[in-house]
């Protein structure tokens, strides 16, 4: 049994170092890997992202995390993807990382994702350029998602992990009021999960939502935004295929 734990939307700055940690180090006894799904910083500065690394420096698991809107409020995501870096931290846009768990291959595609609602209400690349561009963005981020899910599968992943800070899917938006759906998640990255593959979905984003979620094909989605599972992380368990 492979465990993930994951959590998003934690929203450190100077003011909450050490708030996490002492939970996060209890992780080598329950988890094998932690993933982060976006809004690690308050506005997405270079100090806040910098109390984030120290947060996950030297845990006994591997980290891996995508940014979220938060994490590009003061125009710098590459800096706070650096800051992260530096303490070993598996930064995902658009690609994907693998890991040797007891033998077991497992691999985390990510990408921070974007809105423009669900199916029969969503937007499209229709109309003025700015709605062009906003829909081609979200459209980028889940073909890069779909295409990282694809290559682990190439590199002999017994499970697949997506993981993102936009919602895949209305489900985990459940409690969250409707008229902002489309700001909080794609359809196109269900889409990009189903055509792909994955045994796993994990977001963030939506502080009112729902933790528990499924795709049209299938695969099950987790809403780990902290204020919706009320706890540092919480743990998925997955079972590697038999022959």
């Amino acid at each position: 049994m492979i465990r993930v734990a994951a959590v998003g939307d934690i929203h450190l700055g100077p003011g909450s170092a050490g708030v996490l940690r002492p939970a996060f180090d209890t992780l080598g006894d329950c988890a094998d890997l932690l993933l982060l799904a976006g809004d690690l910083t308050r506005h997405g500065t270079r100090e806040e992202a910098r109390v984030v690394a120290e947060e996950v420096a030297g845990l006994p698991v591997p980290v891996v995390a995508v940014l979220g809107n938060h994490d590009y409020q003061s125009d710098q995501p590459d800096l706070v993807a650096r800051e992260l870096a530096a303490e070993g931290v598996h930064v995902l846009e658009g690609d994907g990382v693998t890991f040797d768990v007891r033998g077991v291959t497992v691999g985390v595609a990510g990408t921070k994702g974007f809105g423009g609602g669900f199916a029969g209400r969503s937007a499209t690349e229709f109309g003025e350029p700015e709605m062009k561009a906003f829909i081609r963005y979200s459209r980028a981020c889940a073909d890069g998602l779909g295409r990282s899910l694809r290559e682990l599968r190439t590199r002999g992943c017994a499970l697949r992990v997506a993981l993102t800070h936009f919602s895949p899917v209305p489900d985990t938006l459940a409690g969250e009021p409707p008229e902002i759906y489309p700001f909080l998640g794609s359809y196109l990255l269900a889409e990009a999960i189903d055509d792909s593959g994955a045994d796993l979905a994990v977001h963030g984003h939506a502080h009112l939502g729902t933790e528990h979620g499924m795709t049209g094909g299938g695969v099950r989605v987790r809403n780990v935004a902290m204020p919706v599972i009320d706890r540092a992380f919480a743990v998925y368990h997955l079972s590697p295929p038999t022959d």
